[in-house]
């Protein structure tokens, strides 16, 4: 993988970026849809590729459950198996076992948990983690980390660090495929110092990107805008950093301005099945009676299929039905916002208007639909 700033914000922390990859390049900022077994919910490849996603997401975890890495290996790697040509970011599954196995024992060799699926007994290890992306073939994995939970004390989190730092140098020696970055996963909960502390601890292994994990768990968004803009700190320029699991559009807006340069977040997805829209003057819930009849649009000023072909009414309708044809169409329109959004700040960036395009951005939201 190959990094570059093209071009930093004079007024924030904020750079337009590149990455290339064995299967293709992206600027960034940039944001990834979540496709966490695989599949993006309620779309396809092919409706991605028509949005101008660049870059997918997906979960070591839950692909290491079902279908099983052998399956995907018989099939020729996970770009194969799921008709993807772009890049591909896995997830090490550390937060999954952490949220989702119902029980578990962590030791220094790594996590011994139960299946979310069927109750049935495995084992994830640094070894365990990195064989399992190596066979997925996705362009960047992630190092196995030790989320911990919140709200934690001080004691918990300080041995959560510790372990992601044994871990991360564990990971670094047993990447084998020299054609995937490997990203280092800064924790410390909600303390400065410790934050610090692992930033610190990883920046020893060189690793090729470093992402802010543990955030978007519960605490409030002055925390976690103060957690990352101290973090970002004790991190290099030269790499890019990637902010997990966040979040709503104006999250996305002031974490760019706080250096963070990429992201990923299942809200967009999830919020289209719920019928929840986002449009340039905030969200829009679909059901609401006053959509009965209305033949505008979501967005007018959006670009994307549902827009250009399908009305309010004709949405509020599907959905009330709970026809399946609501959850693609909706799900179309809000991966296009988010993907719209990314490129509207990278364009802010490069012609030097950031700090005007944060300021419309914002107003817009508040006037409403």
């Amino acid at each position: 993988m190959e990094f570059k700033v093209i071009q930093e914000c004079k007024s924030s922390k904020a750079r337009l970026g590149e990455i290339k990859t064995p299967h293709g390049q992206f600027e960034t900022p940039v944001f990834m849809p979540v496709g966490t077994q695989g599949a993006v919910k309620a779309v396809s490849s092919e409706d991605l590729v028509e949005m101008g996603i660049k870059i997918l997401l997906a979960n070591t975890y839950h692909l290491y459950l079902r279908p099983g890495c052998g399956t995907i290996e018989k099939c020729g790697g996970l770009h194969r198996f799921i008709n993807w040509k772009g890049p591909i970011l896995t997830d090490s599954g550390g937060f999954q076992v952490y949220s989702l196995a119902k029980l578990r024992t962590i030791s220094d060799e790594g996590v011994t948990f139960q299946s979310h699926l069927d109750g049935s007994r495995h084992f994830i290890g640094p070894k365990e983690a990195m064989e399992i992306q190596q066979v997925l073939g996705s362009d960047i994995v992630m190092a196995l980390d030790e989320c911990a939970p919140y709200p934690a004390d001080y004691e918990y989190v300080l041995k959560s660090v510790k372990l992601t730092s044994l871990w991360a140098k564990r990971c670094v020696e047993h990447k084998k495929d020299h054609h995937q970055a490997l990203f280092g996963i800064v924790q410390g909960g909600m303390y400065s110092d410790l934050r610090e502390m692992s930033a610190k601890d990883l920046t020893e292994f060189c690793f090729d990107g470093y992402a802010l994990g543990g955030l978007s768990v519960g605490e409030d968004r002055d925390t976690r805008e103060r957690v990352v803009s101290e973090t970002r700190r004790f991190l290099p320029d030269d790499k890019p950093i990637y902010l997990m699991g966040v979040g709503k559009p104006e999250d996305l807006v002031r974490a760019v301005s706080l250096g963070v340069d990429m992201f990923d977040c299942v809200l967009p997805t999830r919020n289209a099945r719920n019928g929840t829209l986002f449009t340039h003057r905030g969200q829009l819930v679909i059901k609401n009676a006053c959509h009965t009849e209305d033949d505008r649009p979501i967005d007018e000023k959006c670009g994307c299929y549902t827009c250009s072909h399908y009305s309010r009414a004709y949405l509020r309708h599907l959905f009330m039905a709970k026809e399946l044809l609501a959850y693609r169409l909706n799900t179309i329109h809000n991966l296009y916002y988010y993907n719209q959004l990314m490129d509207d700040i990278r364009c802010a960036i490069r012609e030097g208007r950031l700090a005007d395009f944060r300021n419309n951005f914002f107003r817009l939201q508040q006037e409403k639909d």
